[in-house]
């Protein structure tokens, strides 16, 4: 069953009118269901955001958090590989940038964000809830790929974890997490973690109609969910 946290996150974006959660509730959500993601902090200051990447060390990201705001590299609101020493100067710009292009959103703050190490193979686990099937899970290859060439797999929950790994095998972009032109495998297992997970978060939260976790970044040991977007709507009844 969902835990109470899980369920005060997503009853609370409902009471506030709100179609989807937020990037730092999304992530915690993921959280809550032992999906793996980046460190992160939500910061709503310049002071904040210089903490947060401390804490964090290394290079991190910023994404602006506005519940009016889905696309988010479409405003300038998004800034990669960011240096610890320049967090201040660049959160200030990312809102002023912001700001400008869409000057009517509410900015609730800028999520500060570990850098993913790189090298890995980028894959989506998503979720939908069919009016007649009930809830399904999707996996497939991720990143900017998604659109472009929609190889995915499905199934309709309930299903065992043996069905999480057959899903990767049914996709072409399989022979990307076997090994390809010396690149080592990917694991499997953390992947197919992630989305049972997936499923149970289907399975216990009737108000998500879709959930989308992409990039999942899979590398040969372990997995980190980057970014995941939860569309919510009140069940009927």
């Amino acid at each position: 069953m969902a835990s109470g946290e899980a369920r005060r996150l997503i009853e609370e974006a409902l009471r506030e009118g709100r179609g989807r959660l937020l990037e730092h509730e999304a992530l915690r959500l993921l959280e809550l269901y032992g999906v793996p993601v980046p460190r992160y902090a939500l910061a709503r200051s310049r002071e904040e955001a210089v903490e947060a990447a401390r804490g964090i060390g290394g290079r991190v990201v910023l994404k602006v958090v506005s519940p009016e705001i889905v696309h988010k590299s479409d405003v300038g609101g998004v800034v990669v590989g960011v240096e610890p020493e320049r967090v201040g100067e660049e959160y200030e710009v990312l809102l002023e940038r912001v700001r400008r292009a869409a000057p009517g959103a509410r900015i609730v703050g800028v999520l500060v964000q570990e850098m993913a190490p790189p090298g890995a193979v980028e894959v989506v686990v998503g979720g939908v809830r069919d009016p007649v099937f009930g809830p399904a899970v999707m996996f497939g290859l991720g990143g900017v790929f998604v659109e472009l060439f929609r190889d995915v797999s499905f199934r309709v929950a309930p299903f065992p974890r043996g069905e999480a790994l057959e899903m990767m095998r049914e996709v072409r972009a399989y022979r990307l997490l076997q090994g390809y032109r010396g690149k080592p495998p990917r694991d499997l297992e953390a992947l197919a973690d992630i989305v049972m997970a997936a499923q149970r978060i289907m399975m216990d939260n009737p108000e998500i109609s879709e959930m989308d976790i992409n990039p999942v970044m899979s590398y040969p040991k372990g997995a980190l969910a980057v970014d995941a977007r939860f569309i919510l709507k009140p069940p009927e009844g």
